[in-house]
């Protein structure tokens, strides 16, 4: 995603922030059929000792369960904060020289990482409990 460096945000505390407070994010996988886009709500799981973890769950007649038979599956997880569009009327330029150009103000963050599945009922109990939380 292009991302003017004036705009990029890389305090993890505001980005992790943005994806507890808006946690169906669009998954985004490629297999032999091409991509896929699936809207999961996730669980960002943060240990003290590693890098932080999304937790999702998907139901098996879902296709991206069968992609996952084959083991880890590279993943974009696409967190979509607030956004809104900007008139150029807004910008004083616009009054003085005529020249603006709108825009659309948003919040999104990116997470990439390998996609895994669980097959564990234990751990898909204790999943969905955090999910409905």
């Amino acid at each position: 995603m292009y991302c003017p460096a004036h705009f990029a945000e890389t305090r993890p505390e505001v980005l992790h922030a943005l994806m507890r407070a808006r946690p169906l994010a669009t998954l985004v996988t490629a297999g032999d059929d091409g991509p896929a886009a699936d809207h999961i709500p996730f669980v960002l799981d943060l240990p003290d000792d590693g890098p932080g973890v999304l937790r999702g769950h998907v139901a098996r007649a879902n296709p991206m369960w069968r992609r996952l038979a084959d083991g880890d599956v590279p993943a974009l997880a696409v967190f979509h904060g607030p956004d809104a569009y900007v008139t150029p009327s807004w910008y004083p330029g616009k009054r003085e020289h005529g020249r603006a150009v709108p825009t659309w103000n948003y919040a999104i963050v990116h997470a990439r990482g390998p996609l895994r599945a669980i097959d564990d009922p234990d751990w898909l109990r204790a999943h969905v409990e955090a999910l409905t939380r």
